[in-house]
């Protein structure tokens, strides 16, 4: 999934397989580059994996931090905070 945000407070449970998670905190909102249209302001315009850094040059300079959940770990995500999920094998959670 493109990065976005959610408004509630998530839990990200691995139960088969492994995620990595790509996580970027709220003060980073700006280097996002979220959607102008209101139905889609919560997710990034930006492939944080292969961003176009002509397109969006503050992104460059956006701190995050990658976590990889294996079967059994959780992931808390605060509401506000961007995150990009991508499964590393066939994957469950």
């Amino acid at each position: 999934s493109p990065a976005h945000t959610d408004p509630h407070h998530n839990l990200l449970c691995q139960v088969v397989g492994a995620k990595r998670v790509r996580l970027f905190a709220p003060s980073e909102t700006s280097r996002m580059y979220p959607h102008d249209e209101r139905k889609m302001a919560n997710t990034s315009r930006v492939d944080v994996m292969h961003p176009n850094l002509e397109e969006f040059p503050d992104f460059a300079s956006a701190s995050f931090v990658d976590a990889t959940l294996f079967p059994g770990d959780t992931l808390y995500i605060p509401p506000g905070w961007w995150h990009h999920v991508r499964a590393l094998d066939v994957s469950f959670s």
